[in-house]
């Protein structure tokens, strides 16, 4: 046996968040640090027995393939006897849920940082999936980093490494390897779920042309297959499809401001008719029309008024979610078809639970992220592809969907504001001044605007009881708007500040403003409610949506 038993002690940092372990790429390469959190998550896991099925992948970005040489090698062992590994060492994070439920793994570990910056100088992650193929629960990941403060050593096995790049099975020990083909495997899932016939025929026509941004990140591949290959867009459809370790020297998060080409591309002249975009890890997506940008949340509503049209779903929904800064949408949505609709915290764990026990069919969150049950993640190209259905069934523009939307269930206006990598204590104080009028506020007027209520989010799980709180600031007016304030633990330096701005109007032609200009009272509102320029020292966002 080539194992060694390396010594070592704990590092302080090693707290997963919801998304995993997120730190500048440096950090991981500190001596010790990436192999103390593999062993801690090796050691929370159940000893695995010779069935049990390990799926390891990642998004490509930098330090992405020395990871999962040394992950595999520890796997070994760790007594790991199956292992499965994507191909080039790429596994998009929705694949990766869909791979675990096909194989019925015992989890899978996604190397990625999602939407952040990659490269030397970038970020690198490290999050984990369970059975179900979703994002380990808070339990378990309190015991993994539990682990991480007493680790004294780790295992390693001794060997050359591997290659990655060919699809091939390896046996190490007595350790079966497989080298797969994740591209394939997705795109034949997708092929159940969204009628192919009607979208090629859509592309076919030669009266529709899209674009998809991949961005230089993991989905370039699956995009080009499922695209191009499989639904016959034309060569030209997929942009920046290659992955690279720095993702171009780009900001993969599919959004107005870093998807900026994209987007100038639909609001120029003669635009595209269709426009797309995913992130990192593949997980978010971004919806453009012919000169209109379809908001996360909007998106979300409009798919639970269609998704009773595609052939995966034709069972309807047996009940929808959101989390709790998304627009109400489709709250109007599901009241009209009589489904419930839950609010969650932010985090896919919480739509996990309401998923596995089949109270909900329909989920997503406003930070451009939709899924439903075919899988336990959200899923960018998911949604591209649901989109492409509903305009090829429709035979509409994404802008007429859009209106039809709006006139019979009404319009919500709305916009996320982000500060990011404000001082920690800075905006953890903002909070705080936050919380101390929480009391004092309600009934209080601001011009035309009446606070009805405001509250510190608190959630109690349908399904398994557990309850999460501290979860946000809500702030509801009397003509139903809301402004929600809320720190992001996405990046690596600092903290994002988010606000959430919305307006409700059931006439969508009252308002001919665009939606900055609408909402420009509550911004208004939320910087007097907040004093953000004052404790962030910001004079504007750093990013709009």
């Amino acid at each position: 046996m080539n194992i060694r038993h390396i010594t070592t002690s704990p590092f302080s940092d090693q707290k997963p968040g919801t998304s995993g372990l997120r730190k500048k790429v440096q950090i991981f390469q500190q001596p010790h640090y990436l192999e103390n959190f593999i062993q801690s998550l090796f050691d929370t896991l159940p000893e695995p027995t010779q069935a049990d099925i390990l799926i390891i992948g990642g998004d490509g970005r930098y330090y992405n393939r020395q990871a999962i040489q040394i992950i595999l090698k520890m796997a070994i062992a760790n007594g790991f006897h199956h292992i499965l590994i994507g191909q080039h060492g790429l596994v998009s994070t929705p694949a990766m849920s869909a791979q675990i439920r096909k194989y019925q793994a015992l989890c899978g570990i996604i190397l990625s940082a999602s939407h952040n910056p990659g490269g030397p100088d970038g970020d690198f992650g490290v999050k984990f999936n369970l059975r179900n193929g979703g994002p380990a629960p808070e339990k378990f990941t309190d015991a993994v980093y539990e682990a991480a403060c007493t680790i004294k050593e780790y295992c390693l096995f001794e060997c050359d490494d591997i290659d990655i790049d060919s699809l091939a099975e390896i046996q190490i020990n007595e350790t079966h390897i497989e080298i797969i083909d994740t591209v394939s495997n997705y795109a034949d899932f997708m092929q159940h779920l969204f009628d192919f016939d009607a979208i090629r025929a859509l592309f076919k026509s030669g009266r529709f042309h899209m674009l998809f941004d991949a961005m230089h990140a993991v989905t370039g591949p699956y995009a080009k297959e499922l695209l191009q290959r499989r639904l016959g867009a034309t060569e030209d459809t997929v942009l920046n499809a290659i992955p690279e370790e720095d993702f171009g020297g780009g900001h993969p998060d599919p959004n107005l401001l870093h998807a900026h080409k994209l987007v100038a591309r639909l609001f120029g002249a003669n635009p595209p008719d269709f426009g797309a975009a995913s992130d990192g890890d593949g997980d978010r997506n971004m919806i453009l029309g012919r000169h209109i940008f379809v908001t996360p949340s909007d998106s979300l509503a409009v798919m639970a008024a269609n998704i009773h049209h595609l052939p995966g779903y034709r069972a309807g929904l047996a009940g929808v979610a959101r989390s709790m800064p998304t627009s109400r949408a489709v709250d109007k949505v599901a009241e009209a078809l009589g489904v419930e609709c839950y609010e969650t915290p932010t985090g896919w764990k919480f739509f996990g639970n309401l998923l596995d026990a089949h109270k909900i069919t329909l989920c997503g969150e406003e930070s451009f992220g939709n899924g439903s049950d075919h899988i336990r993640e959200k899923d960018g190209l998911w949604a591209v592809l649901f989109w492409l259905n509903l305009i090829a069934l429709r035979q509409q523009p994404v802008r007429e969907i859009m209106r039809e939307h709006w006139r019979r269930f009404g319009r919500h206006y709305y916009s996320r504001h982000d500060y990011e990598e404000v001082d920690s204590h800075a905006a953890e104080s903002l909070m705080t001044h936050l919380r101390e009028q929480l009391d004092s506020l309600p009934g209080r007027h601001f011009g035309d605007y009446q606070l009805q209520s405001c509250d510190d989010f608190c959630y109690t799980d349908p399904v398994d009881n557990s309850i999460s709180e501290h979860q946000g600031l809500r702030f509801l007016f009397a003509d139903g708007s809301r402004i929600v304030f809320r720190l992001s633990g996405t990046g690596t330096r600092g903290a994002t500040l988010r606000v959430y701005l919305e307006r409700y109007e059931l006439d969508p032609e009252k308002h001919q403003l665009d939606t900055q200009q609408t909402l420009a009272p509550l911004i208004q509102i939320a910087e007097d409610l907040a004093r953000i320029q004052h404790f962030t020292c910001r004079e504007k966002p750093s990013v709009i949506t």
